[in-house]
Formats: structure tokens, sequence, C-alpha cells
């Protein structure tokens, strides 16, 4: 186990980069997606962002249970778990921020731009989801070395949304 997530941020997202396409159905059983979430650190911490159409059955699932698991895997055995808590983003400025993660892409390439399905941050159907890590685990696939680290402080969602009212 490491002590900071900093011990393993940079594989973290060359693995999660390398995999760039993760929630459960209606009885709690596991439900694989493809999503492309964007991660980035916030005061030494993973926080991943999604942003997706808030259709019924999206919204279903993080009320029921809002843990979900991204799994990354790359043909050279390298993989890279993140064990989230998903949480509704409605705050305007949060949403401009993630809009402009997505343009300009988190380390090292994903992203893409989100003017192909939302006329904006502000557009009403532009919805944000964010991914507060509580476990982080990265698996280099050439002698199978496994890292974990584990949350211990207060949510990352609390944390970015202090961080983006001060700026």
């Amino acid at each position: 186990m490491v002590q900071t997530f900093a011990e393993i941020q940079e594989e973290f997202f060359r693995y999660t980069g390398d995999v760039v396409y993760a929630t459960v159905d209606a009885k709690e059983r596991p439900r694989a997606r493809i999503l492309i979430a964007v991660w980035e650190a916030v005061d030494g911490r993973p926080v991943g962002w999604l942003a997706t159409f808030k259709t019924p059955l999206k919204t279903a699932h993080p009320e029921g249970n809002p843990h979900a698991t991204f799994s990354y895997w790359d043909r050279r055995q390298n993989a890279a778990f993140a064990d989230t808590v998903a949480e509704w983003v409605e705050d305007p400025e949060i949403k401009e921020r993630v809009w402009a993660l997505f343009r300009r892409g988190s380390p090292p390439r994903v992203g893409y731009d989100l003017g192909s399905y939302w006329m904006g941050p502000d557009d009403p159907k532009f919805a944000v989801l964010c991914l507060d890590p509580w476990r982080v685990q990265v698996v280099r696939g050439a002698d199978l070395r496994s890292r974990i680290w584990r949350a211990e402080a207060r949510p990352a969602r609390a944390r970015h949304s202090d961080q983006t009212k001060g700026e």
C-alpha cells in the first residue's frame, strides 16, 4: 500500500490514458459501460469527471448506489482500477471547468470536444458526474507489481467545490 496518491499518480494517469474508453443494474449487479472519464489530481487526490446526458437510467443508478468502479487494461497487461463514489454536479462554475478539462484533455491524452454533443457548459442537457475515488490500484504488466492507494480525507468533490469558489 502507498501512503500518498502522488506515489502512483503518474502510472494511474498513463494507464487510464492508454485505454480511453465502466455501474450496477436494478438488481445491484455490476454492469460495464463504455465511458470516457477525465482524471486529475486535486489536493493530492484523484478526481474523475464524466460528461454525459442525465438519462433516467443514469440518474437512477447513482441514486440507488453511488459506488462505481472504473477499470483500465492495455495489451501490455498494465491495469488501473478506481473504486469511486459518483455524484451529480450542478454548480455552473464546476461544469465550465469540466468542459475546459475535456477540451484540453487530462494527462496524458484523454479528452474530446464536448461541442459535438452539447452547445456549451450551460446547455441544460450537459450533465457532469464527479468521481471521488476511495481506492486506486495500478498493476504493472511486466512484473505484476501492484500498488494501492486508499483515501483518508474528506471527499474530493467537497474540496474541489471549495477550490473553485475561491478562484
